[in-house]
């Protein structure tokens, strides 16, 4: 009551000083257990995201405001001028337009000159929610997970530009189980047959008995063709096409290809293609022999598939590194 007399009111005015913010949010928890928070909040008018932002700032310590006359600058903008942008940030008709389009379509209408990087900041510092709550169904975050080696297989394609500018395509074969590369090729051409020999030298890794692997494969015209599927009508292999028979993406081997280019080969002169089949044979060899994998525990993948202690004397080592 006292309050509404004195009419003091929050919504309007500025309160710069630290120490006034901490007077008010201190009378606020005293009072928040006899009227609560909501009450309080509405007599003083004061909105819960002001309420909040100073809370997460009296945690920080940083309660102090800018001074009080915010056109002492020209580039300084004004408190209507943030409740605008506060306005056009909060908006559901303006959800569709991301905070860079958004800054230059103020500056369209005539509304608020202010770059997006101030945009960003007032967002940030003031914990503004865009109205961007997701309908539609996630995409699953978890691919296809093996309980054995052999169990599935995935095989990829990703094209490589030379310093010449011609083009080479690595394909390789990889073991959902273990993470192991089983085999691989680097081809100035995508053809049938390369792929069909692919899967055959990774077939070669098989154990008698074994039930053929499920080959997780995209609908490329490599992996769906005449060649791969004499492949499959003989037994040697399944084959699944990634988010057409099943849900799930090709994500394994293409997160491999991202690591084998940004890990590696992108920090090595690409030539030729000699050069590249080099090059991708050292780190498939580090990859399975001596790169420990966080999803396998801190283990190689040659130790997850051949299930063989790195100390025993049977476990190949790597050669040098290509000069």
């Amino acid at each position: 009551m006292l309050a509404r007399l004195r009419q003091a009111r929050l919504d309007g005015d500025r309160l710069p000083e630290g120490a006034a913010k901490e007077r008010v949010l201190t009378t606020l928890e005293r009072a928040k257990e006899v009227v609560g928070l909501g009450t309080s909040l509405r007599v003083l008018g004061l909105p819960k995201a002001r309420y909040h932002a100073w809370r997460g700032a009296q945690r920080a310590c940083q309660l102090d405001d800018v001074r009080s006359c915010p056109k002492a600058t020209p580039t300084q903008l004004t408190s209507a001028e943030v409740r605008q942008i506060h306005d056009m940030v909060t908006d559901p008709g303006w959800r569709h337009i991301p905070v860079s389009g958004l800054a230059v379509l103020a500056q369209r209408l005539g509304r608020i000159y202010a770059s997006a990087t101030t945009w960003t900041k007032l967002i940030r510092e003031r914990g503004w929610l865009r109205p961007r709550q997701r309908v539609h169904p996630e995409s699953p975050t978890k691919g296809i997970r093996a309980t054995r080696p052999n169990e599935y297989w995935h095989i990829d394609i990703s094209v490589l530009r030379l310093l010449n500018g011609t083009r080479v395509n690595l394909q390789a074969v990889i073991d959902n189980f273990s993470r192991r590369i089983l085999a691989w090729r680097v081809e100035p051409a995508r053809e049938p047959r390369v792929t069909r020999q692919l899967l055959l030298e990774a077939a070669k890794w098989l154990t008698a008995g074994t039930p053929a692997p499920t080959v997780v494969a995209d609908s490329g015209t490599e992996n769906v063709n005449g060649e791969v599927d004499k492949l499959v009508e003989s037994g040697v292999i399944r084959r699944v096409l990634a988010q057409v028979e099943v849900i799930y993406s090709n994500s394994m081997i293409e997160a491999w290809w991202r690591s084998l280019k940004h890990q590696w080969l992108f920090l090595n002169v690409l030539d030729t293609l000699a050069a590249v089949e080099r090059l991708v044979a050292f780190y498939v060899e580090q990859h399975n022999t001596v790169i420990p994998h966080s999803a396998l525990g801190g283990l190689t993948p040659d130790e997850v598939y051949f299930g063989v202690p790195a100390c025993d004397s049977r476990w190949p080592r790597p050669g040098p590194e290509p000069e």
